[in-house]
């Protein structure tokens, strides 16, 4: 099996700040080890319609702006701002990706090059983001499937198929909540995808919103090779990822509890094992 791999999403967690984004990475790779940091892209006039643009954020006290389309737009880094960060996690030898929720916030994130581009459950279904990827793009591209139906997963699938991309496709288990409460994580999920497009796709990852780290390992256990969790420097700032996130203390105990459940999951190499053989020269008692 491959290693497995961990992305530490800080998404829009920076809270539109620079310097909290460039913390946050130093933090995801120096003192929690993860492998990768993931951010968002997002062209809010493209995103939504002059409706949602101008109404006011759902939940006011989470906003950063006096409506939602200002509040998306409050927390949207620039391409530079990307570019920046990109160098950034390569000078600290982490690796940099991002999520894109649009066609216009694809062509920017793919002229970067980055080694992986994410597109969110929001947005899986939008086939022209595909097309682009497919046609202009040869890195990783990892795709959630929460908030989608089986027949739609197959469309999915099928797309990178027909444009000979799908060893590119990485397809993560995932769902959509925040917090996501236990009894609707649903793990076995994992399986079913793994069952039906392990041979067809790359890897097969888990993207979770739950609350703590046990889950993660099980996850690990059921062939997931990507683990995503949101990622904070504090639980209770303002902004609706941050309840459903782990701070630096909980992101290196679950890159710490990750890569000892990956060190057990093993067979014995040998019958008797040699930490065993000293036990058993001392207190094995044969009787026949």
């Amino acid at each position: 099996m491959s290693k497995v791999k961990v992305i530490a999403e800080i998404g829009c967690n920076h809270r539109g700040e620079m310097e909290t984004a460039f913390e946050l990475i130093k933090i995801a790779k120096d003192f929690c080890k993860a492998d990768i940091v993931k951010f968002q892209k997002r062209t809010p006039k493209e995103l939504l319609s002059e409706e949602e643009y101008n109404a006011p954020h759902p939940n006011p006290a989470n906003s950063y702006g006096e409506t939602y389309g200002l509040h998306r737009e409050f927390l949207e880094f620039d391409l530079k701002q990307n570019k920046r960060l990109k160098e950034f996690c390569e000078k600290l030898g982490i690796i940099y990706s991002t999520s894109v929720w649009d066609l216009t916030s694809t062509k920017e994130i793919v002229s970067l090059n980055p080694q992986l581009i994410k597109i969110p459950s929001a947005a899986n279904l939008k086939f022209d983001i595909h097309k682009y990827l497919c046609e202009n793009y040869n890195g990783e591209i990892h795709i959630s499937f929460g908030m989608t139906t089986q027949a739609e997963e197959e469309e999915i699938v099928s797309f990178y198929e027909k444009h000979d991309k799908a060893k590119n496709l990485v397809v993560y288990s995932c769902t959509s909540g925040y917090p996501v409460p236990f009894e609707d994580i649903c793990l076995l999920e994992i399986k079913r995808i793994k069952d039906k497009f392990q041979s067809r796709v790359k890897e097969i990852g888990f993207s979770g919103h739950h609350l703590g780290i046990a889950v993660d390992v099980c996850a690990l256990t059921l062939g997931a090779r990507y683990i995503e969790r949101h990622f904070t420097l504090d639980r209770t700032w303002k902004g609706t990822d941050h309840a459903a996130s782990l701070e630096p203390d909980g992101m290196r105990k679950l890159v710490r509890d990750l890569q000892n459940c990956e060190k057990a999951l093993a067979y014995k190499e040998k019958e008797i094992l040699p930490i065993e053989q000293v036990q058993r020269d001392k207190l094995k008692r044969v009787l026949r």
